[in-house]
């Protein structure tokens, strides 16, 4: 088994709260992480037809039934479990308790705060960063290939091609999630949205003109966006508004959790198609942003970073909030190191106090290039 490293987090917090809620997209290896964390807890599946309707009828037979400690699995199946959890975890006064598990964090955080709010922690298990596939010897050094690939636990450990996972990972998720979110009458219509917002990554978010491109309204794109960020598909890195005198761009970026499902999306079947794709560039940002994040909430903690643009195109790529400090960061997907790699955090610099700047590529020697740490994208651990 791949060692994950929220292992830790997850420890400390069993021992801490009643409850840990573990949201995070499907297929990213939540119920193999807690089944050989928590072994000796009972394992319950909601989605099995006989648990669920045992659950929806008799709900508080049912958790009484379920043990002394358990796992529920996709919970947010049958919510009236949470108030009757309530009362379960308020008489036993004992942490670690219950873990629960849900692919859609707008319903189970929505269900949390209404009943459990206190009792809870939360957690987010992403598909493998590239640390973990580091430690488990499945990384890859070819930059399109982990591009290519992704980190979804299942392709390495039954070792299938992408081309066979990703579009039944599409149709799976347009048929549980989906239509359990929202209701979307025609699908067609919502998977062509998915794929304009594969081809939108690394961009500033432009909602009427993506609305215009699905032939949508602003409104129905609004709430489009809104169930894939809860589905755990994409997520937004908001602009830095710092108090400095420029203009700034004040709308997202979007982002993708997975690259590998942003090339199925965007109709890549093979590798080799990377090198020479208009977006491979984008591409390339999209997985530096992913495993920054991933680290983020393998810690249990919230994403602190944003990017930096003004309206007359000067962008850093990547700020780091730290409570001493601003951190930039540049990403280039080139393996020689230019001045003009840099030209916008000095420019930008200027208007800080206390910084700190590194430039993210793919060339070998990880030299200070004016006054900026260059690190290889292989080596993106030293962040963490």
């Amino acid at each position: 088994m791949i060692y994950r490293a929220i292992e830790q987090k997850l420890f400390s917090l069993l021992e801490k709260y009643p409850a840990i809620n573990i949201t995070g997209p499907r297929q990213s290896g939540k119920t193999t992480l807690v089944k050989s964390v928590a072994k000796a807890y009972n394992y319950f599946s909601l989605e099995n037809i006989d648990t669920r309707t045992f659950a929806e009828e008799d709900p508080r037979g049912f958790l009484n039934s379920a043990g002394n400690r358990f796992i529920l699995d996709e919970v947010q199946y049958v919510p009236a479990l949470f108030s009757y959890l309530q009362e379960i975890l308020d008489n036993s006064k004992e942490n670690g308790k219950a873990i629960l598990l849900g692919s859609q964090s707008f319903l189970m955080n929505e269900h949390i705060s209404q009943s459990l709010a206190g009792r809870i922690a939360n957690l987010k298990l992403l598909p493998l960063s590239y640390s973990e596939l580091k430690q488990a010897n499945l990384n890859n050094q070819n930059i399109d290939t982990v591009l290519f690939r992704g980190g979804y636990p299942r392709l390495y450990k039954e070792n299938i091609e992408t081309t066979d996972f990703f579009p039944h990972y599409i149709e799976t998720y347009l048929e549980r999630d989906v239509r359990q979110l929202k209701n979307i009458g025609n699908l067609n219509t919502f998977i062509r949205f998915v794929k304009l917002c594969a081809g939108r990554v690394g961009n500033v978010l432009n909602i009427s003109s993506l609305a215009n491109d699905a032939d949508i309204s602003v409104n129905t794109a609004k709430s489009w966006l809104s169930v894939l960020e809860a589905s755990y598909i994409i997520f937004m890195v908001q602009p830095h508004t710092p108090n400095i005198n420029r203009r700034l761009i004040k709308s997202p970026k979007l982002y993708f959790y997975d690259t590998g499902l942003a090339c199925s999306l965007l109709n890549i079947e093979q590798e080799n198609q990377i090198e020479n794709f208009y977006m491979r560039g984008n591409l390339f940002e999209n997985f530096i942003f992913s495993e920054l994040v991933k680290n983020r909430y393998n810690k249990g903690l919230p994403a602190n970073f944003y990017y930096l643009r003004d309206a007359k195109g000067v962008e850093v790529d990547c700020v780091i909030e730290k409570p001493d400090k601003h951190v930039f960061i540049e990403i280039k997907l080139s393996e020689t190191l230019l001045p003009a790699h840099l030209k916008n955090i000095e420019l930008l610099q200027k208007e800080f106090s206390n910084t700190e700047s590194f430039l993210i590529y793919s060339g070998k020697a990880e030299p200070i290039f004016h006054n900026t740490q260059c690190v290889n994208w292989k080596n993106i651990d030293v962040f963490f």
